[in-house]
């Protein structure tokens, strides 16, 4: 499912706390962005046209609920973005990362953890 990064914003609030009408989304929309209402009312059309969401009138109002998960949504974003720039491989994702940034000796542990758990 392809999501935009505002709608993706707008599905983290989701994620977080559901479910919930349009103005409790502007609400914890704000601060982060300078949405009018109207802005985020499409956008969750947007997400409901997709799948992503699902609606539930109460009273004159709707509540909205992720129908999507976020971990299968992580899941498909990475995977994609792993064959799209590194041909599904992990090990240079992980060496272009290691190159353009220092790695704290907590991402390195976490890492070498990730490796010993994996070979049991």
């Amino acid at each position: 499912m392809n999501i935009s990064e505002a709608e993706s914003q707008v599905m983290e609030v989701l994620w977080r706390s559901h479910p919930l009408g349009t103005e409790e989304i502007a609400a914890a929309l704000q601060g982060q962005q300078d949405w009018q209402l109207a802005t985020i009312k499409t956008l969750l059309n947007r997400l409901l046209n997709k799948g992503a969401l699902q609606a539930e009138r109460d009273g004159r109002r709707y509540l909205y609920s992720p129908l999507l998960q976020r971990e299968d949504w992580v899941a498909e974003q990475s995977s994609s973005l792993l064959n799209r720039l590194f041909d599904g491989n992990l090990a240079p994702l992980v060496a272009h990362f290691s190159a353009r940034r220092k790695l704290k000796a907590a991402e390195i542990k976490a890492l070498k953890k990730l490796l010993e758990d994996y070979e049991k």
